[in-house]
């Protein structure tokens, strides 16, 4: 994989063909995007297949009515050929740095985490996911529930979890509504790298 091609050419596509997506090489697709870095190796980010006439009732319960009614980006979304949730164990990480060889972090309790690692470990197999399916042809979106999370969690059988986002994949039927965030004035890439030196009033060595 051309690294650098593969994260200029990815997009966020929201509007699929319906294509079907084949549940054994996502499902193997989605066990190589665990191999991206995960905190203490506490492996706490759980990836979610949904497909076939899981895929409705996913929306019906990530979703509601009014929302799929109005939206005019729903159509396109509901034929993605599969769903993958991302989801987390907090938890895992309470009890992993807990333990004796990383006791002395301090963050064998959830609520001493300044920065919630379950969160990053996420969305770094996420971004793995991401990118192995732009490497395979395939077109996706990341997508938000979070007004939702509890029912959909507990229909999927993950209560105790905490959910990410979801991935819609499939092929993209280019008729995408046009994000009207591709219109704001953000700056330029290079200009979000700053280069430290050592600053002026840095003490001697």
């Amino acid at each position: 994989m051309d690294v650098a091609r593969a994260l200029a050419r990815r997009r966020m596509v929201r509007s699929f063909d319906g294509t079907p997506v084949d549940p054994d090489w996502l499902d193997e697709l989605c066990a190589t995007a665990l191999w991206a870095p995960t905190a203490g190796n506490c492996a706490g980010v759980r990836l979610h297949t949904l497909y076939g006439d899981a895929r409705p009732a996913f929306f019906a319960r990530a979703t509601d009515a009014a929302w799929r009614e109005r939206s005019p980006r729903y159509a396109g979304l509901s034929r993605a050929g599969a769903i993958v949730v991302v989801t987390s164990r907090p938890q895992d990480y309470a009890t992993r740095y807990g333990a004796s060889d990383k006791r002395a972090s301090g963050l064998g309790a959830l609520d001493a985490w300044p920065v919630p690692y379950w969160h990053g470990d996420a969305a770094m197999a996420t971004m793995a996911l991401l990118l192995l399916l732009e490497e395979s042809g395939w077109s996706a979106t990341l997508w938000g529930d979070f007004g939702r999370a509890k029912g959909l969690l507990a229909w999927l059988g993950a209560p105790d979890e905490t959910l990410f986002a979801s991935v819609l994949v499939g092929r993209d039927d280019r008729s995408d509504h046009r994000s009207a965030s591709l219109d704001r004035a953000v700056p330029a890439r290079r200009a979000r790298v700053s280069r430290v030196v050592t600053p002026p009033d840095a003490p001697a060595r």
